[in-house]
């Protein structure tokens, strides 16, 4: 099944350097801050998974190119990978949710902020451990394209803060 992953060769291309380079500007403009950044009770919580949902992009792309890898591998590399980024937010949001001083919607929206990148990796991630391997890329196509959006949105949001 090597096949299936040979036409996304291109998009991991891109995707992998691209969000390479997004994560290490993100990271800069993120140390440039960092003393303020640690202040904080959940900035560096969510510079965290922003950077994680950022690598965890690189590392499905990075993964697609493997050469004569099955579907199956890629599938369970991917599982793998977002289940570790899953838990940078998962922490992320159990710092978020003892911050009492902001109301509790304000508390959801900043906690769910990076799920929809995450809930789209595994939900691919798992179609092509069980055989669909057509939908499950595109799935994780997906994910990798909302992990670049979330990331850029979670870093802002945390630069904003920063200067408030």
């Amino acid at each position: 099944m090597a096949e299936a992953l040979e036409g996304w060769t291109d998009f991991n291309v891109a995707m992998v350097g691209a969000t390479a380079a997004l994560a290490g500007l993100i990271i800069v403009a993120m140390s440039v801050n960092i003393s303020t950044i640690m202040t904080s009770a959940t900035l560096p919580a969510r510079t965290a998974t922003s950077i994680a949902t950022l690598v965890l992009a690189i590392v499905a792309g990075a993964f697609g190119l493997i050469p004569d890898q099955g579907t199956f591998a890629y599938g369970v590399e991917v599982l793998v990978a977002t289940l570790i980024a899953g838990a940078f937010q998962v922490h992320a949001i159990n710092v978020i949710m003892k911050q009492t001083s902001n109301r509790a919607g304000y508390r959801l929206l900043q906690s769910i902020a990076g799920l929809l990148p995450l809930a789209t990796f595994l939900t691919g991630s798992v179609l092509i451990v069980a055989g669909a391997a057509s939908a499950g890329l595109v799935a994780v196509a997906f994910g990798s394209v909302l992990a670049v959006i979330a990331a850029i949105i979670i870093a802002w949001v945390v630069l904003v803060e920063v200067l408030r």
